[in-house]
């Protein structure tokens, strides 16, 4: 028979349990504590999902003598959308996603990278890189043969590789540093083996140098789309000097999100026509 010393106190199992569930529930409440309910659906990224949780939200830019173009990027997220009217607006070029992994398609596709088109805009496509799903070159694969490929009409931009913090889990997708430089290596030379073009890097610097270590060896020949939503675009990532596109904001008129070229409207041009 079990001996009760005295001056001791025996906790029943049940009392342990209740403890440990309790322990557990006040965990699950941190801030940053992802739980299986708070994780969207796969397929539902869309550029820029990350940035205000991580990077946080400023004031917008103020108007300068620089010149930019106006554009928006557009998902599943906003349905069919009005492309008349961001036309009127100002806007003069539009990126939609097209992919995501290799088991995702925007079911939207055809009515915002054909409606963009057919109001005036240069238009393009991107993918929603998940590296943790399949490789690099897998999913450049997958997006070319589902809408990502680039033709040289004059007025297709070359195609996006969205990568930026998992919405689905860990941050950099289980992956090291390096092996997260691999595989966005492997992604855009299969997409510029197929399409003739380089791909254009949508990243957010945080996300860049946590993920890559700050990597510079993409600069010399990706053009970069940078996301932060505050007054001005803050440090770049290592190996550019500078930004060929700026996401500053994802509430703007419309679509929410929308973007500054770093040039006019020739430049977004001369992107299109390689």
């Amino acid at each position: 028979m079990p001996v009760h010393r005295s001056g001791t106190t025996r906790t029943s199992r049940p009392a342990v349990i209740a403890t440990l569930l309790a322990v557990l529930a006040l965990v699950l409440t941190l801030p940053g504590t992802a739980t299986a309910a708070d994780k969207p659906a796969r397929g539902s990224a869309h550029m820029g999902m990350g940035v205000a949780a991580h990077d946080g939200v400023g004031g917008l830019p103020a108007d300068t003598r620089v010149i930019q173009t106006e554009g928006v990027d557009v998902s599943s997220h906003q349905g069919n959308v009005n492309w008349s009217s961001l036309w009127s607006s100002g806007v003069k070029w539009a990126y939609a996603k097209a992919t995501e992994g290799t088991y995702y398609k925007n079911p939207y596709f055809a009515q915002q990278y054909n409606g963009s088109y057919n109001v005036g805009m240069i238009r393009g496509a991107y993918h929603f890189a998940t590296p943790d799903t399949t490789t690099g070159t897998a999913q450049a694969d997958y997006f070319v043969n589902n809408g990502g490929g680039w033709s040289g009409d004059g007025r297709t931009l070359p195609g996006v590789l969205d990568i930026e913090w998992n919405p689905y889990g860990a941050a950099c997708y289980g992956k090291s540093q390096s092996a997260m430089v691999t595989w966005i290596r492997d992604f855009l030379n299969r997409y510029k083996a197929r399409t003739g073009r380089d791909a254009v890097i949508y990243t957010a610097t945080t996300w860049w140098t946590q993920c890559t270590g700050n990597y510079s060896g993409f600069g010399a020949s990706n053009p970069l789309w940078v996301a932060r939503y505050n007054t001005t675009v803050g440090e770049l990532p290592a190996g550019w000097g500078f930004y060929t596109i700026w996401q500053y904001t994802s509430s703007g008129p419309i679509v929410g999100d929308h973007n500054r070229f770093n040039g006019a409207l020739d430049r977004v041009q001369a992107l299109a026509r390689g």
